[in-house]
């Protein structure tokens, strides 16, 4: 179908990786707005009525957003905050939840209504320099956030070998998930989100199994199992399968090997949603054009190796690893505003969105959003560091960063804030010649 002249501006940018990626583009994979292309005798003034087949089309992207919620390294915070605080911490899990929903919609919105990514309209909006270092501001969280799930998947294989492959062996099984990933793409998406959802299954069946077979009385539910003992303080996913083995036995399958089997799924979901991701974050911030077997060798190499690192030097330490992921949890919380400054931006901009920006109203509930996740932020790692920082020469680099840190954040919102304002007086601008 044509596409109508109010939204053929938002796609005019549009750029591709390969001849292939373009070529493929142009036959199969023209860009569809619902509602908006399905058909142009269509009265376009009325809601399009509620279609299932519309609504299957994203339960795909559905399964990977997913994922962020489902990773080994959500798993052990969960874990831990349970065994330490019990359910006084489920009002912020629930509105943390509620945050992030907000937040995923307003990407699926960006990308609907522009048919590009992020990381494409970054490198078109902002200069080189705001670029490339946002650029590496993703990198970072993309690092961080593999050496968990991929540390997670390294831990599951670990248990479920009964030791024989060792933390490193673990990691390097893992990292082969990136041909596993090449070789899924070449029959679909659709084939891709698929596995997704097997994965998915999986570790809701293994989760669900080891909660009718420990068979916990009400008063143990209401306790999380871990809140109160002893284990509370250093509970992790190395013997989080352990301790509950102790204390319930199992059933036909020892409950070690289904929490093994649980994390594992939830380490290479994510471990391939990272390596998808790590595509776009390259691909869309610096325009290389490359084989994706090439793209993805380079950005799998730049979690793997530093991965590889931390299995070796942890492997008999399991108290260093939990140590580790506060760590990866902090790199993570630093890196949020350098993504959700430039969306909330970009889907306030009416020249790019056109009719589909958000409203005053949701922009000033996602912008207050946005501050009282930074406020969040902020404190928690002031917190952090303070007790963990010790040492005039890390406690100047940490000032140092954290002054740069904070430059950036103003000069992104700075810069939404004039761009926003300029494109308001242009409007308004041509209104008035346009009534004169």
């Amino acid at each position: 179908m044509p596409l109508h002249d109010e939204h053929k501006p938002l796609l005019a940018n549009r750029t591709f990786d390969s001849d292939e990626e373009e070529a493929d583009f142009d036959s199969t994979e023209k860009v569809h707005i619902v509602g908006v292309d399905d058909a142009d005798s269509e009265d376009w003034t009325k809601t399009p009525p509620f279609s299932w087949k519309k609504l299957w089309l994203f339960t795909g992207p559905g399964f990977l957003m997913s994922i962020a919620f489902l990773d080994p390294g959500n798993l052990e915070g969960d874990l831990q905050a349970g065994a330490i605080a019990g359910y006084s911490l489920l009002w912020l899990l629930f509105w943390a939840t509620a945050m992030g929903l907000l937040i995923q919609l307003l990407s699926a919105r960006l990308g609907v209504a522009t048919g590009r990514h992020l990381a494409e309209l970054c490198r078109d909006e902002y200069p080189k320099w705001a670029r490339l270092l946002l650029w590496v501001m993703a990198e970072l969280a993309l690092i961080g956030s593999d050496i968990q799930e991929v540390i997670g998947s390294a831990i599951a294989i670990k248990i479920l070998s009964n030791g024989a492959v060792p933390l490193w062996g673990g990691v390097v099984i893992t990292a082969c998930d990136c041909f596993v990933f090449l070789f899924l793409e070449n029959f679909g998406v659709r084939k891709l989100e698929a596995v997704f959802a097997v994965l998915i299954a999986t570790m809701a069946m293994s989760f669900a199994w080891m909660f009718v077979d420990t068979k916990p009385n009400g008063v143990e539910l209401l306790l999380a199992a871990f809140y109160g003992t002893d284990i509370a303080s250093s509970i992790g996913l190395a013997n989080a399968g352990q301790y509950l083995e102790e204390k319930y036995g199992g059933g036909l399958l020892p409950i070690l090997y289904i929490w093994a089997i649980g994390l594992l799924a939830a380490g290479q979901s994510s471990t391939l949603t990272g390596t998808y991701a790590g595509q776009f974050i390259m691909g869309g911030f610096l325009n290389l054009r490359l084989k994706k077997w090439v793209r993805a060798l380079i950005t799998r190499s730049f979690a793997i190796v530093p991965t590889m690192i931390v299995a070796l030097a942890f492997e008999s330490s399991d108290d260093s690893l939990d140590v580790l992921n506060e760590w990866l949890n902090v790199l993570q919380s630093v890196q949020i505003p350098f993504a959700l400054i430039p969306l909330l931006c970009l889907v306030s901009n009416e020249e790019i969105m056109g009719v589909f920006k958000i409203g005053t109203v949701l922009k000033m509930v996602s912008w207050l959003v946005a501050a009282l996740l930074m406020l969040i932020n902020g404190y928690l790692l002031l917190e952090f560091f303070s007790s963990e920082v010790n040492g005039w020469l890390f406690v100047s680099l940490v000032s140092v960063f954290t002054a740069a840190y904070v430059a950036f954040i103003i000069y992104l919102v700075s810069r939404g804030i004039t761009f926003s304002n300029c494109l308001g007086f242009l409007h308004s601008k041509g209104s008035t010649n346009s009534g004169n």
